[in-house]
């Protein structure tokens, strides 16, 4: 498996992804725009055999990341692939001068919060009725416990898709 930055080639996929994952999923025009239009948005991909497995991202807003999406597919949950993808985004924020993260997650997501508090987020507070779908609430999560930088770091602009220019 590798962990690479996500492109607009990748889109389709990690559509699918989200699609099968989420009550009310992002569309696949939401993702083309957060890849060619929205400058703080972040994202990585995990590949295996020429297929991606599962996406996560981010919006970087000076020294603060918000994690927007973290996804697996349902046959390649519980290898650590989120995990592995969590780790990579907070190494990639913390190259980009991020001290802290912030998410949401369900208060029933009780696998998403085992994750999340083991990787160093706590609990800050509750987004009340925030789930449109079913009014759940979503607990709000921080964590300033991230890798340090990478002091010969290089983002490159993966806009395009493979092969593209």
């Amino acid at each position: 498996m590798t962990i690479r930055r996500m492109t607009t080639g990748d889109v389709d996929a990690v559509h699918s992804i989200e699609l099968a994952t989420f009550a009310m999923p992002w569309s696949r025009q939401s993702f083309l725009r957060e890849m060619e239009k929205n400058a703080c948005a972040r994202y990585l991909v995990a590949e295996e055999n020429g297929e991606i497995i599962g996406y996560a991202g981010a919006w970087m807003i000076f020294d603060e990341a918000h994690i927007t999406n973290v996804a697996v597919t349902v046959a390649c949950r519980g290898r650590g692939i989120g995990r592995a993808l969590m780790d990579a985004l907070m190494r990639y924020a913390a190259n980009l001068g991020v001290t802290y993260l912030t998410l949401e997650v369900r208060k029933s997501n009780a696998v998403a919060l085992k994750l999340y508090e083991s990787l160093g987020f706590v609990r800050l507070g509750v987004r009340k009725h925030y789930y449109e779908d079913n009014g759940e609430d979503a607990l709000l999560l921080v964590c300033d416990q991230l890798p340090p930088a990478e002091k010969d770091f290089q983002e490159e602009n993966t806009v395009s898709g493979p092969g593209e220019p």
